[in-house]
């Protein structure tokens, strides 16, 4: 059975390759794994069919030889340490590398996706300018630390990992925020992951489900 992956078949990030089946995508270019994705609706999302894949009712869900299984960074962390070219060798190295993709999804990630959603759905509250300080200090924090810790080096341990993948992924959300060119080091690091071909692939295939869904979208001229 190949694998198969659900994403939207129109999704909110309108191409910028910021959904949550990328990384997954991103893993399977680099290892060089066919695959074929099952495009979902937000309704669909929620049926009981997509529940049982994906029991939150999200995307992304995976699916090979039986074995289903949900969210981004699980699925990465079963095809790095199932095929080789994700994660070091060496097992020392290797547990480091699984530490930071941990750290890129439960400790970096959560502050950049509570400040984006107080952004989008806070506005006119009366304490959103004071919240969204705040908010944006944590990322700041973040970043500094990344930033601090990565320092010179090209990846976070040794050669590209899934730990870079992951990371990457998730300090994209930021390419619209004030935040990253206060750190040329996290521009930098985002700039050699999007400049490797498996993620130019990846992107592109995303992107192209984007294009297609919206030249079906109705013209505003035709309501």
């Amino acid at each position: 059975m190949p694998i198969t992956l659900t994403a939207f078949e129109a999704s909110p990030d309108r191409g910028r390759g910021l959904a949550r089946d990328m990384p997954v995508r991103w893993a399977l270019e680099e290892l060089g794994l066919a695959y074929k994705v099952r495009l979902i609706s937000f309704a669909a999302m929620k049926a009981p069919e997509h529940l049982a894949r994906q029991p939150f009712g999200q995307i992304p869900s995976f699916e090979e030889d039986g074995l289903t299984l949900f969210e981004s960074g699980a699925i990465v962390h079963h095809l790095a340490k199932r095929h080789a070219g994700l994660l070091p060798e060496d097992p020392t190295a290797r547990a480091r590398a699984v530490a930071w993709m941990f750290g890129a999804v439960s400790t970096v990630e959560p502050p950049i996706v509570e400040w984006a959603m107080a952004r989008m759905l806070e506005r006119d509250a009366p304490w959103f300018a004071a919240r969204q300080s705040m908010l944006e200090d944590r990322v700041r924090t973040r970043l500094a630390q990344l930033a601090a810790r990565l320092g010179g080096a090209e990846w976070l341990e040794g050669d590209f990992s899934a730990a870079d993948l992951l990371m990457i992924s998730v300090l994209r959300r930021l390419s619209r925020s004030t935040m990253l060119p206060d750190q040329p080091r996290l521009l930098a690091y985002i700039g050699r992951g999007e400049a490797r071909p498996a993620f130019q692939r990846a992107f592109a295939a995303q992107r192209a489900v984007f294009e297609a869904a919206a030249k079906t979208e109705p013209h505003p001229s035709a309501n």
